[in-house]
């Protein structure tokens, strides 16, 4: 019978043989873990899908400085725009899963994939989620002769009267958008959509009478309130905002009724276990501290820390809460 060739081998060299084997495997499993404890050691890319001076890029450069100084590495902002974040969620999702490459991204990031189903990256699965960071409140605003005052008067007015008033926000597949849109299936209204290209001009048509209602952010419809240009209606979430106190919920009138762009860090898939909860740590450690909460307040945004496990689970609610509301209102996205 034909000896296996490892008994051909003298026995002592034979166990040298086996202890380098073993040796070797056990380097080759402790590599990732030496690797991750090294992490970072060289600055890393935060990528944002949006231009320099909007909502996402705000808080994200308000992150990215403060978790340099705990990951002792540069986070530098790179903004790549187009297609709702998409071109932006393409190159993270494509770039090497190390940890070096991150993405802040957004709620409509979830929608746009909803409504443009064959954009080549899926937020659910081409990523891994490392943090939860903030939420970005919405405010619903009138003229000031809207006829009415309090969130139950608005939801009152809007359902009497089908039809007859519009509203308007940033885009078509906003949260903006989609959370109004809620807003009149749960009340049993009907309200004409009108689709700005970006928030900017949204305040001044309200103030001049070009459209009747906007959904804004919270600081751009509080700045005007306070002004007297126009009427704060309602907040679309339950928790309450430094400097707009004063505003009520429209949970007050539609309960339970909870509404607000979600704003996180998102990793290649792949990235490993150890990076991700190093990043997490991170973030956590960076929005546990006052002056972070109050740099986001005037940002117009609320901490709002999750594990990668809590902010996976949001995403995939979020998500399904999203594909209901648009199959239900039958929203297509501008263009088709």
């Amino acid at each position: 019978m034909m000896k296996k060739a490892t008994d051909l081998v003298h026995p002592a060299r034979r166990r040298a043989l086996r202890a380098a084997v073993a040796l070797g495997l056990a380097g080759a499993l402790a590599a990732p873990a030496a690797w991750a404890q090294k992490y970072p050691d060289k600055p890393i890319r935060l990528v944002v899908g949006y231009s320099a001076g909007g909502g996402v890029d705000a808080v994200a450069r308000l992150l990215g400085t403060r978790l340099s100084a705990v990951l002792g590495q540069q986070v530098m902002v790179d903004n790549r725009t187009g297609a709702t974040g998409m071109i932006a969620a393409e190159y993270v999702a494509k770039s090497a899963s190390d940890g070096y490459t991150l993405m802040m991204g957004d709620s409509a990031l979830l929608a746009a994939k909803l409504l443009q189903p064959k954009a080549p990256v899926d937020p659910l699965t081409s990523f891994r989620p490392v943090a939860g960071a903030f939420v970005s409140p919405l405010m619903i605003v009138t003229g000031n002769d809207f006829p009415a005052r309090t969130p139950a008067e608005f939801v009152k007015e809007i359902k009497a009267r089908p039809g007859h008033y519009s509203y308007a926000t940033s885009g078509v597949g906003t949260v903006h958008h989609l959370g109004f849109e809620m807003l009149k299936q749960t009340s049993g209204s009907k309200v004409v959509h009108v689709p700005y290209r970006g928030a900017a001009q949204i305040v001044p048509d309200v103030v001049g009478g070009q459209v009747p209602i906007g959904v804004v952010s919270a600081t751009a419809g509080m700045a005007q309130a306070k002004a007297g240009k126009l009427r704060a209606i309602a907040l679309m979430n339950t928790a309450r905002l430094e400097g707009a106190e004063s505003v009520p919920p429209l949970a007050d009138a539609l309960p339970g009724f909870d509404v607000a762009p979600r704003i996180f860090v998102l990793a290649p898939a792949g990235t490993p276990d150890e990076i991700v909860d190093r990043l997490s740590t991170a973030v956590k450690t960076v929005l546990d501290t006052p002056e972070a909460g109050a740099a986001a307040a005037a940002q117009g945004t609320l901490r709002a820390y999750a594990t990668p496990a809590q902010l996976g689970k949001d995403m995939a609610e979020e998500t399904k809460r999203w594909q209901r509301i648009i199959a239900e209102q039958n929203i297509v996205a501008e263009g088709k």
